[in-house]
Order: structure tokens, then C-alpha cells, then sequence
């Protein structure tokens, strides 16, 4: 019940979005021209090139003066905020107990919008982009994740991120719908699931072997002990 109450939350969700962006480009054809979209296709379709110089197929057909510089930078973070929201849905959903970390909520909120304006700042300029790593170098920022299963959301915020800040939005929301669903599916499923193993997600059917296990061993300690 609770893995069907997601998945119509999240397909009403996407279908929304779809929607009001199909009607958007109805109602204003040229506005395609303004938007973080198509990225991909220069990703996939631009010749092979000096990496340095890759980057230059990354702007928008239309973008020439700072009011819209603006607002193709403030779509993209709107963007990506909306395509990571979903995500952290997913995360309280399937995570429980003591390994749920609602800053991994909050970061995966937070982190695309980050990236985006990091990769829009260093795209076009080497000397920038080493220089930001010269800067996280320095600082040596870490937070130390409960489970190397939460990466996973962490990597998908970055994606999230990087996607939106080259302009292709489209496959932010791609890699969100695909990141999501399978993991949903894998929550319902229980997929790898063996008696006496760390549980990532929580239990779904109600039958938590793992967790009887755990209980068997304390029991059989305590007695010993006494």
C-alpha cells in the first residue's frame, strides 16, 4: 500500500510537470529557445572534438542579453530542485529507523541546485575549474553516509545538477523517473534479501528475517551471559 501510494505520487508528479511544460510550449513555441533543454542532443550529436572545446555546444539557441542569461539560470535551478524532489520522496519512503538521515534529505534538495551554478561557472574556463578544486582541496569538506547505498542519492543529486547546468534537462528527468521507479521496485520486491543481512531498506512485507536473526543473537548472548 505504501509502495503503490508512492509510485501514483510520483507518476502524478512527472505527468504534472510534462503537462504544464507541453502547454507552456504550445502557448509560446519560441520559448524552447530560452530553456536549459537540448543538451543531450548536442551531447550526443556534436562531433568529436578537443575536450577543452567540447563545451562550447552547451548554450541556448536564444540567450544573448543578462535578463535572459537570468532567466535560463533560474530555470535551470528551478529545474533541478523540482526533478531532485521526487528523489527525496523516495528516500524517506524507503529508508527507516536509525539509518534515516534527514541532511541526505535536505542534500538532495540543495546539491543539484549547487552543481548547477558550479558547472555553469566553470564550463567554458579551465583555469576556473581547477582552481574550484584547488578550493574544495583546501577546505576537505566530508560527511560520513550511513550506508554506501546512500551514494546513490548522492550521486543522483549531482547528476541532477551537472544535467541542468550544461542545459539538458530533459535528462535529469530521465535519470530521476529511471533512479526512482527501480528503486521502488527493488523496495517491493525485497530484491536481495537473506536472513541475518544489513538491511538498506526497510521492511516491506512485514516478514523481516534480518531483524529476527538480530533479536535471536541478543537473546542467546543475554542467556549465556547469565
Amino acid at each position: 500500500m505504501r509502495a503503490g501510494k508512492l509510485l501514483i505520487q510520483i507518476t502524478v508528479y512527472y505527468l504534472a510537470i510534462a503537462l504544464v511544460v507541453f502547454v507552456a510550449l504550445k502557448i509560446w513555441p519560441d520559448l524552447r529557445g530560452y530553456l536549459p533543454v537540448g543538451g543531450v542532443e548536442q551531447l550526443i550529436t556534436q562531433p568529436a572534438k578537443n575536450p577543452l572545446q567540447a563545451t562550447e555546444a552547451m548554450r541556448a539557441a536564444h540567450v544573448e542579453n543578462f535578463g535572459q542569461s537570468v532567466f535560463w539560470l533560474v530555470v535551470a535551478i528551478i529545474a533541478a530542485i523540482l526533478v531532485s524532489l521526487p528523489i527525496s520522496w523516495v528516500y524517506m519512503a524507503v529508508r527507516g529507523g536509525e539509518e534515516y538521515d534527514q541532511s541526505l534529505v535536505n542534500t538532495i534538495i540543495v546539491l543539484p541546485m549547487v552543481v548547477t551554478g558550479i558547472v555553469i561557472i566553470v564550463q567554458n574556463s579551465l583555469s576556473l575549474a581547477f582552481a574550484l578544486a584547488g578550493i574544495a582541496g583546501a577546505v576537505r569538506f566530508r560527511n560520513s553516509l550511513k550506508s554506501s547505498g546512500d551514494a546513490l542519492f548522492i550521486l543522483m543529486a549531482v547528476g541532477t545538477g551537472l544535467s541542468a547546468g550544461i542545459g539538458a534537462i530533459e535528462l535529469a528527468a530521465v535519470i530521476s523517473i529511471a533512479f526512482n521507479y527501480c528503486f521502488v521496485i527493488l523496495w517491493i520486491t525485497e530484491y536481495g534479501e537473506r536472513a541475518g543481512m544489513k538491511r538498506f531498506l526497510t521492511d516491506y512485507d512485514g516478514n523481516d528475517s534480518a531483524a529476527v536473526v538480530v533479536v535471536e543473537e541478543k537473546t542467546t548472548v543475554i542467556e549465556t551471559k547469565a
